[in-house]
């Protein structure tokens, strides 16, 4: 018998909601993103055509939640052609199982995800004593244990692809976990940045429950390599994107976009790096 999917031991529900929870927002015409709690997933696709994709996949136990926002924007028993995943942090994956058996669709990551996703190995642990507010704080309650998407996960193709989205490609970037990526169409320079960078400063709670728009780099508590960290904001800046949806916070758009992308590129060791933390080294200051 195939063995069972299944989701980390330390797998729960984790209490903390923000303003924006349960909000959507069209941010292009096939770009529509909606808050679970405090993290945002994607669907692309055009509604008329009602063939769209997932990215991320929520907190734990908001399978429900997801299923019907799908529904509501593409027709009753819609399903995505596939879920894509930035990474495999539990807020991004946190119904991804539920989402699987329901719908009877592929998932796909990096190829350095992999080990996250297939039970192989947890990611390092949150670091409470990192500079930084009281999610910093809270965060060793936070899942940290792999899931096992078992033979439903597959690697992104390796020349950037992405399945079922034909417009988008997919860039590596790494420092919040090894095999992170962001997605990117240059036609209209639409960005979908996972947690590479994002729009609140998510360690501290009451930005993050008032969803207080400043640009960040990646969730200090459990971003481990922050050399990489800043390298990938480089690479994203780099492609001059039009409007940007991350994976905490409100979308970004025009003058507000680029230039907050600007000011994180020359400033990231002070804005992003945190003064202080287990995975920060002393180099970076």
């Amino acid at each position: 018998m195939e063995k069972e999917m299944n989701y980390g031991s330390d797998y729960k529900y984790i209490p903390t909601t923000s303003v924006g929870s349960g909000m959507g927002i069209q941010v292009l015409p096939d770009l529509y993103y909606h808050t679970i709690q405090i993290v945002n997933i994607s669907l692309i696709g055009n509604p008329e055509t009602q063939e769209f994709v997932l990215v991320d996949a929520g907190m734990p136990g908001s399978a429900d939640t997801i299923i019907s926002i799908a529904e509501e924007r593409f027709g009753k028993n819609s399903r995505p052609k596939a879920i894509i995943l930035t990474h495999g942090h539990f807020d991004h994956v946190g119904a991804i199982i539920d989402l699987i058996k329901h719908w009877q669709i592929p998932v796909y990551a990096h190829e350095l995800e992999m080990p996250f996703l297939t039970g192989k190995k947890s990611y390092p642990k949150p670091d409470p004593t990192v500079e930084g507010g009281m999610v910093a704080k809270m965060s060793p309650m936070f899942p940290i244990e792999p899931i096992n998407l078992r033979d439903s996960v597959e690697a992104l193709p390796s020349d950037g692809t992405v399945p079922h989205m034909p417009e988008f490609h997919w860039i590596h970037t790494p420092g919040h976990t090894p095999g992170h990526v962001s997605l990117f169409r240059d036609k209209d320079r639409a960005l979908i940045a996972g947690d590479a960078f994002i729009t609140v400063k998510q360690d501290s709670l009451y930005k993050v429950l008032t969803q207080q728009q400043e640009i960040n780099g990646p969730p200090r508590y459990l971003t481990t390599d922050w050399k990489a960290a800043k390298e990938s904001v480089i690479k994203l800046e780099a492609l001059k994107p039009t409007v940007a949806v991350t994976g905490h916070g409100l979308p970004m758009t025009g003058h507000l976009l680029s230039e907050s992308l600007e000011k994180l590129v020359q400033e990231f060791d002070h804005i992003a790096v945190p003064d202080y933390g287990k995975y920060v080294d002393d180099n970076l200051h």
